[in-house]
């Protein structure tokens, strides 16, 4: 045994050195990034550069092998180890902790091999790593796409030891930077408070940025930010790199500044609580991170996002989305069908393509009266729809719009028939009082029964009613009471594989039903990942729908999300702000309402009739064009951004007066991303009947080289006043 261990070592040096000298450079380019990583003399590899792409090969081939420039001065020099194991020289943050199944805790991995092959858009190129002491090998995976200058990378960790190893920590990539600053701006916020944008200057150690909250993961921290290189994060200028986890669960951004001076950015699932066995054999995959380096500001940065998301990430992304009216406040809880099928006339009325019909529609044993019993138990209640969904599918189509339907099955109230059956499906505490978040627990997704269950309920529902054109999928509560009961002594496994058991459900869903459109909820926006959202055509930004705030919230989701990501609904909230306003606000996301007709007058129900013909005219601009963020709400009173469409032949203008101060000096709008040699029409459109444009540009036509150059007076200074600019090529 020995002596086979010892002849499969050699072997593997013999490996290492061939392949550390036939492949020294690794290239992963996009039209405008270059990565390169070299193989260096000791067998391992390194990280020598992450910038603008160079332009001549042989300066790739030639490239200075400097992976040694950093030197503690006492110990060891040091370089910029792509996929660093805990134990080597290097004394911070590791991308790779492992117990080994004889206790030592040190892993160092070296070069093997890599090859590149196409994938749809791009090149993945795939680096396969290992130790030299144990059978572990770590392959790494980067997806280059030129044309979105988007990189999204990987990797897999596996081994072949007598016993299972422990992962401690299992990062998704390694970056590093030298420059003379980072300021990083990051994402965080509450219910109703979602996506709110702070910055900071990183200085030397760690600062991190972290969820342990399990299922509705991002009710705190949103798993994406932006790190400005050599200057704070702009909008319009200067070098930032953008970056987001593909992970619907705890989350971790390490970014160290070490003792030169240099930054190393570490994604990863957070290992809180998560101990992970890995048994021989097995393949333990991290998360996807997606990254862009934009030296034009964020700006850029963000259409790179938009773009690659329609094209390759987003669930229907090439297709049109569905404007619609919910229930929910104007009914809560307290309807029926005679409610319902009113409502549905009244979206009719309203000119969208869908009634959508929020909680409270099921329980029979425990009616689902309020948020106090009958989750988990999606059989329709009798009394309240007599008729079942079927009925009121058919009610839709009588009323000239497509029905759909709120669930939310990854949830239980102990107050069900589910949870009287089933106690140990959810994740629950065996041996203390249990505490609730919103009276409810969460089902144990990492059992393939409870999977079996949820993905049932979606497909019962279809089955039964194949005419259900639409989810709205929900998830309010994190993790509370933490322990499965299905994995007992192994509770490590538990927060990892729990989202692994909800991608496992949401996999089957799109495979057989997969012309359903679903919406992405949790509690507001809770839950906002490219993962998830391989599975869902758009996500709810926020239960807080002020208009004020939304602008906000939607300035932040913005930064990495295209506007056919993003669900905005007119409803009640700050009635101070007029239904115009309103409205304008959300269309400039994916529209819909949730408010009555009979809150409306007659003029506000015509004007909200024409905003959503205009909007359905735009989609083209508005849903699949670029995105232009001209004027910040963080930075000043007012507010403005404009679409414009591939062909450059129709651009939509979005201006707000949000609070003008007394006598403030007004600036004009300078639009972007118009051809400057084609002629524009200005009309503004969204207007209140009877009521005409006060814009001294109306009906005119300019120039794309004067509007971007010059712009337009879109600002003024009444409260909570709005325009909408259509801008048409002559």
């Amino acid at each position: 045994m020995k002596k086979q261990l010892l002849i499969s070592f050699f072997a593997l040096l013999s490996l290492v050195c061939i392949n550390a000298e036939n492949n020294r450079t690794i290239r992963i380019s996009t039209d405008n990034i270059d990565l390169i990583l070299q193989v260096g003399e000791n067998g391992r590899l390194y990280q020598t550069y992450l910038g603008k792409k160079l332009l001549y090969e042989r300066d790739v081939r030639d490239f200075p092998w400097n992976v040694y420039a950093a030197s503690d001065g006492s110990v060891s020099k040091r370089g910029w180890e792509v996929y660093s194991g805990s134990g080597n020289e290097d004394f911070f943050e590791p991308a790779l902790g492992i117990s080994h199944s004889d206790g030592n805790l040190s892993t160092i991995l070296y070069y093997v091999t890599s090859y590149n092959q196409p994938v749809e858009g791009g090149v993945e190129t795939v680096i396969q790593l290992r130790d030299d002491q144990y059978p572990v090998d770590v392959i790494l995976h980067y997806v280059a796409y030129p044309k979105e200058n988007i990189i999204k990378t990987w990797s897999e960790i596996k081994h072949q030891e007598r016993k299972p190893i422990i992962l401690s920590t299992y990062a998704s990539t390694m970056l590093y930077f030298n420059n003379s600053s980072y300021y990083l701006t990051e994402f965080s916020g509450d219910w109703a408070k979602e996506a709110h944008m702070s910055s900071q200057q990183l200085q030397f150690g760690k600062k991190v940025i972290d969820t342990k909250l399990g299922s509705r993961a991002a009710m705190h921290a949103y798993p994406f930010f932006e790190v400005g290189l050599d200057q704070p994060v702009n909008e319009h200028q200067g070098t930032v790199l953008m970056g987001t986890l593909g992970w619907t669960g705890n989350f971790r951004f390490t970014f160290e500044v070490d003792n030169v001076g240099n930054l190393r950015v570490i994604p990863a699932i957070n290992p809180y609580a998560s101990n992970y066995e890995l048994k021989a054999g097995e393949v333990f995959s991290t998360p996807e991170f997606i990254f862009t380096l934009s030296y034009n500001g964020t700006g850029e940065g963000s259409r790179n996002f938009h773009e690659w998301a329609i094209n390759y990430s987003l669930k229907d992304g090439q297709n049109d989305r569905m404007t619609l009216l919910n229930n929910w406040e104007n009914t809560k809880f307290n309807f029926n069908e005679e409610i319902l099928v009113k409502l549905m006339k009244e979206a009719k009325y309203l000119g969208v393509d869908m009634f959508l019909l929020d909680d409270g529609w099921f329980g029979n044993k425990y009616p689902r009266k309020n948020d106090r019993a009958g989750l988990g138990d999606w059989e329709v209640t009798q009394d309240k729809l007599p008729g079942g969904i079927s009925a009121l599918v058919k009610s839709a189509e009588k009323a000239g719009v497509k029905f759909g339907i709120w669930i939310e099955p990854e949830m239980v109230n102990p107050k069900s028939a589910l949870f009287e059956k089933h106690p140990d499906w959810a994740i629950k505490l065996p041996n203390r009082e249990t505490y609730y978040y919103r009276n409810q627990l969460v089902l144990d997704l990492s059992n393939p029964k409870v999977q079996d269950y949820v993905y049932n309920v979606v497909a019962g529902i279809l089955e039964e009613n194949p005419g259900v054109a639409f989810f709205k999928w929900d998830c309010n509560s994190p993790i509370t009471n933490i322990y499965s009961p299905y994995w007992k002594e192994k509770q490590g496994q538990l927060y990892i594989e729990h989202v692994r058991g909800i991608y496992n459900v949401l996999k089957r869903i799109k495979k057989n039903y997969p012309d359903v459109p679903m919406m992405l909820c949790s509690g507001g926006g809770a839950r906002c990942d490219y993962e998830a959202l391989k599975y869902f055509t758009e996500f709810w930004c926020s239960d807080n729908t002020n208009p004020v705030e939304r602008i906000y919230i939607q300035w932040g989701f913005s930064q990495f999300f295209p506007a056919k990501a993003m669900c905005a609904h007119v409803t009640g909230w700050n009635k101070a702000a007029s239904v115009k306003f309103r409205t304008d606000v959300a269309s400039m996301c994916k529209l819909g309402f949730d408010i009555g007709l009979k809150e409306l007058t007659t003029g506000e129900i015509a004007y909200c009739q024409m905003a959503v013909a205009n909007w359905k005219r735009l989609q083209n601009a508005i849903m699949d064009g670029m995105q232009y963020r001209l004027v910040s709400p963080y930075e000043s009173n007012h507010m403005a951004i404009n679409y414009v469409s591939k062909d450059r032949d129709k651009a939509v203008l979005f201006a707000y007066d949000i609070y003008p101060r007394f006598k403030e000096k007004l600036m004009p709008v300078k639009l972007q991303g118009l051809d400057s040699n084609k002629q524009y029409r200005v009309d503004e459109i969204n207007l209140m009947p009877a009521t005409h444009s006060k814009l001294k540009a109306n009906g005119k036509i300019y120039s794309g080289d004067f509007l971007m150059k010059v712009g337009l007076n879109v600002f003024g200074a009444t409260n909570l006043r709005s325009h909408v600019i259509e801008l048409t090529a002559q």
